[in-house]
């Protein structure tokens, strides 16, 4: 057709170049941006528990053992009690007032500030969205959404500081399922591990050194506790355990600290299997009863501050601190929607869209 052709719109808002006029209106060309977190259950009811747990322990890059064995004992056994257990832990840390769990909240301000941070650079040509791998807003609805929302290309953020194959890749599974069941697909891509950003690094450090700041006494040492993992995921080549350490020196460096001023350990063990070593419950009474009576504790690899850290960290795991003799047990919130975790992401972001902007 002639650029003139008076059957013809010009493009525009909503238009194709050269279109006829009766062309359905066709979205603005845009770039989305999914910051993807764990998830998070409905409610803390046992319908909404099990629900979530179902999900969540089906999924074999969290649980890899043979289905035949795994769901009888899944459904019959674990999920007639845990629903429960776990419904008590959300309930003592549950936002009442937006009827929703932290994780959930922290996200979502989150997605906003990242999208406050992109808006001079961009405008409105990315827009920026959250999603859950287990739980609403669901992978798949988000990644729908935007691509309605004329978003040809994502850019899929998992919100893992170090890689693992029952995290970062399965976020990255979901968005590739996603992708499956679209005839018109966006093109996609996925942020990297950042588990050495020196960005992610200088907020982990400013967040203790305002902790330290605080108190009126220096703890005796700092406790980086992460998620744990099957001790054979390491030896099968996962890099997880070696990104929690790099993470962790490259912490101590930076604060200056020496090496018996910063200890990293893992929580959250599942199952009866070994997992990575040092135990936190173990850790912290093994520390208490040594002489360390004064410690701080973090959790590097969490984005968010969540049922792992709100509950297992200031509850279980101090009351494992205290009764062992320790005495002041500080624990330093997860970098959530801290200014400069923030533009940590919004650096990341501007590097990853290299190209598409």
């Amino acid at each position: 057709m002639k650029p003139n052709d008076p059957s013809i719109d010009p493009p525009g808002e909503g238009r194709l170049a050269f279109a006829p006029r009766d062309h359905p209106p066709i979205p603005r060309a845009r770039i989305g941006v999914i910051l993807a977190n764990l998830g998070t259950p409905d409610g803390t009811d046992y319908r909404s528990m099990r629900r979530y747990l179902s999900e969540f322990l089906s999924d074999r890059r969290v649980i890899d053992y043979s289905p035949w064995f795994w769901q009888p004992l899944l459904q019959l056994v674990i999920l007639s009690r845990r629903p429960f257990r776990s419904g008590k832990a959300y309930r003592g840390i549950w936002n009442n007032e937006a009827d929703e769990s932290p994780l959930l909240t922290t996200t979502r301000a989150q997605a906003a500030a990242l999208a406050r941070a992109l808006e001079p650079l961009y405008g409105e040509r990315v827009l920026v969205d959250f999603a859950m791998r287990y739980g609403n807003p669901s992978t798949l609805s988000v990644i729908r959404g935007l691509k309605e929302r004329g978003c040809e290309r994502i850019l899929f953020f998992p919100l893992y500081p170090q890689y693992s194959a029952p995290t970062t890749a399965t976020a990255n599974d979901q968005a590739f399922r996603a992708l499956m069941t679209m005839n018109w697909q966006p093109s996609i891509r996925t942020v990297p591990a950042y588990f050495d950003e020196p960005a992610y690094i200088e907020a982990l450090a400013g967040s203790v050194e305002r902790a330290y700041a605080g108190l009126s006494r220096r703890p005796d040492l700092l406790v980086t506790s992460y998620h744990g993992l099957p001790q054979r995921y390491l030896t099968e080549g996962d890099p997880y355990h070696c990104q929690c350490q790099k993470t962790t020196r490259l912490l101590r460096e930076r604060l200056g600290f020496a090496p018996e001023e910063a200890v990293i350990s893992f929580q959250s063990r599942f199952g009866p299997e070994e997992w990575l070593k040092p135990y936190t419950v173990e850790e912290v009474a093994r520390l208490a009863g040594a002489g360390k009576r004064n410690i701080a504790i973090m959790a590097p690899a969490f984005s968010s501050d969540c049922v792992e850290t709100l509950e297992e960290i200031r509850e279980e795991i101090q009351h494992a601190f205290r009764a062992a003799g320790g005495e002041t047990f500080t624990y330093i919130p997860c970098l959530n929607d801290d200014t400069a975790h923030i533009a940590m992401m919004s650096d990341i972001v501007r590097r990853e869209l290299g190209g598409w902007t």
